[in-house]
């Protein structure tokens, strides 16, 4: 009898995902619950790490089959192959956004170009490292900040690294609160911190509807290869600024940017598997992401405290850290960290500025590279 309850349970046993759990499963599992332990108690963009960390853990249990093909997590996944969601996210984000910030100041686009060399120090050192041209451009592009780009142009460019890059991006993007404020602190003193900008110009109603019409005309005729996914934005804030289709606006912007997030963040995460994830090149790309991050963010800072000298104090530097790409999270970095100085500073609006601007910045850094080296 106990030989026979012996061999059941070890029939039993191997029927389980438990015979074929490894040190890497574990591994992945142990990062996933970091992922949900950041998201839902520290707070760090929980819409992003929330879906990706617990797709993380289920893609490493031996077993499941929401993964494997023909998986409800599979077929989430083919909505970012076929590169469906990263449109529909800037739809999305084009109708919350206010793009009244950047036209009342367009000098601060200056800094949505300089926060980008991250993106071009990350370039250089991925091929130094050894990865091809197109590895390397999709690499650089984890420095903008920018998930729905960096997928589109490593769907171009280096398909093969898409699960690296996505979830590098989009990690990197929830904890710039933890990244960025270090930086700008270093390299900005107290007084810079405590600059006190002036409230930005009113902008018309008529500037701000033609704004997402030409934006789209110039995006499509100069950058095609990067022209679905501006012109989605483009289209998403029409929608918001013309006040006549109201319904729709709200429905891009809270529903559907909903939806699309949690089945983006569910995909990104059902990558993670370790025999796929757990490499050397998974090593390097997150450590060249993390130095993209990092220059971009000095970067910006730096050029807007040049602009501050030339203007004679009246931009604070902080802002310059939002010129990355992530919409609106740089931008609340800018704020937060001005009112951890000052409680009567209020950045917010005045880094919406080069915030945007780094969305059009990383869409010309992508468009040119897809232009020179997509096949």
């Amino acid at each position: 009898m106990d030989s026979l309850m012996s061999t059941l349970l070890t029939e039993l046993f191997y029927q389980t995902g438990l015979s074929d759990l490894s040190l890497g499963n574990l591994i992945m599992i142990t990062a996933g619950l970091v992922l949900l332990y950041l998201g839902i108690v520290k707070k760090y963009e929980p819409f992003l790490l929330v879906g990706i960390g617990f797709s993380c853990i289920v893609a490493n249990v031996p077993g499941s089959t929401l993964t494997s093909d023909g998986g409800l997590f599979w077929y989430a996944y083919q909505g970012v192959e076929k590169l469906i969601l990263p449109p529909l996210i800037f739809l999305g984000v084009g109708a919350m956004t206010d793009f009244g910030p950047m036209i009342a100041n367009p000098s601060l686009v200056i800094l949505g170009a300089a926060a980008h060399l991250g993106i071009f120090v990350a370039l250089v050192g991925a091929q130094l490292l050894g990865f091809n041209l197109g590895e390397a451009a999709s690499i650089g592009i984890i420095g903008g900040a920018d998930g729905p780009m960096a997928i589109y142009t490593t769907m171009k460019l280096a398909p093969h690294l898409l699960p690296q890059i996505s979830v590098a991006a989009y990690s990197y993007m929830a904890l710039m609160p933890l990244i960025q404020p270090p930086i700008m602190k270093l390299l900005t003193t107290k007084e810079e911190r405590n600059v006190m900008m002036k409230q930005p110009r009113f902008v018309s109603r008529l500037e701000k509807i033609a704004f997402p019409i030409v934006m789209a005309f110039m995006v499509n005729l100069f950058l095609p290869p990067v022209a679905p996914l501006i012109t989605m934005l483009m289209l998403g804030n029409l929608l918001r600024e013309c006040l006549a289709v109201t319904k729709l606006a709200e429905t891009a912007s809270n529903a559907l940017l909903n939806i699309v997030t949690l089945v983006l963040t569910v995909a990104i995460g059902s990558t993670m598997a370790a025999d796929t994830f757990l490499t050397g090149s998974t090593i390097l790309i997150i450590a060249l992401g993390l130095v993209a991050f990092a220059f971009g963010t000095g970067s910006g800072v730096v050029c807007a405290k040049i602009m501050n000298r030339l203007s004679g104090g009246r931009i604070n530097p902080l802002i310059g850290s939002a010129g990355i790409a992530s919409v609106p999270i740089a931008a609340r970095v800018s704020h937060l960290v001005g009112q951890r100085e000052n409680r009567r500073i209020f950045l917010l609006m005045h880094a919406m500025g080069p915030n945007l601007s780094g969305v059009f910045g990383t869409a010309i850094s992508g468009g040119i590279m897809l232009a020179l080296l997509a096949k």
